[in-house]
């Protein structure tokens, strides 16, 4: 597949990703009402990814994420000199979803943007955890992710199956981090929240760069070296 093809989906998929799981926190979820909350919103981002991973995963591998494109990159599942692209697509995505998100909230009487579904710690973690927790945080969340998609692509798993897994996964993940980091494990995520959240987000987005590669890193050196088929 051309890698402009690859891009393209790479660039929608994400957009629907933010469009989905953002969406839900900053749209559905100020209405307690439609009981959408805290469970609804971890059960949006996952979702999000399992339909999108049927829709384009056979086109560009439905990364939708810098840190899952570093994580296949550095497990030898992804040709390094196709990262950086991937990664620009993934923002662009992210941004253009976060844009439009904006334009539907800031449509309702009375919108304030506040946190926008941005990812912060300190006084802009949810439940106000430090930066040293946030950090361990995502490292950790982003290399098991990580390590269930190597798990689940491998050519040894059960076929089909991979995008259930995966979407799961990133439920669980949301579950657990919503509370401490609103969840990032993705960059492109982060970035897009951020850049209409403000200052005080902009500042704090290094971190929601650096640790989810850094545990997708990890993920990308562990899978192979402990559960390389043998020959």
């Amino acid at each position: 597949m051309q890698l402009s093809k690859r891009l393209a989906a790479e660039t929608l998929g994400t957009f629907w990703l933010v469009l989905g799981g953002c969406g839900s926190a900053v749209l559905a979820a100020a209405f307690p009402g439609l009981g959408i909350g805290f469970y609804g919103v971890a059960l949006a981002f996952g979702l999000t990814v399992l339909t999108m991973a049927f829709a384009i995963g056979h086109i560009s591998g439905c990364h939708l994420n810098p840190a899952v494109t570093l994580g296949l990159s550095t497990a030898g599942r992804f040709p390094k000199s196709e990262v950086l692209p991937y990664w620009i697509a993934q923002v662009v995505g992210a941004c253009i979803a976060a844009a439009i998100l904006y334009l539907i909230a800031s449509g309702k009487p009375g919108f304030e943007i506040g946190g926008f579904a941005a990812n912060g710690y300190g006084e802009l973690s949810p439940g106000k955890y430090s930066l040293l927790a946030a950090l361990v945080c995502e490292v950790v969340m982003t290399f098991g992710f990580l390590m269930v998609i190597l798990g689940a692509t491998d050519v040894r798993a059960p076929a089909g199956f991979a995008p259930i897994a995966i979407g799961l996964c990133l439920t669980l993940i949301h579950l657990i981090s919503i509370p401490v980091t609103n969840t990032s494990v993705n960059p492109a995520r982060s970035t897009s929240q951020a850049l209409f959240a403000g200052s005080a987000y902009l500042h704090q987005l290094w971190l929601f760069w650096l640790a989810p590669l850094v545990g997708a890193a990890l993920a990308g050196i562990t899978y192979p070296a402990l559960f390389k088929e043998s020959r």
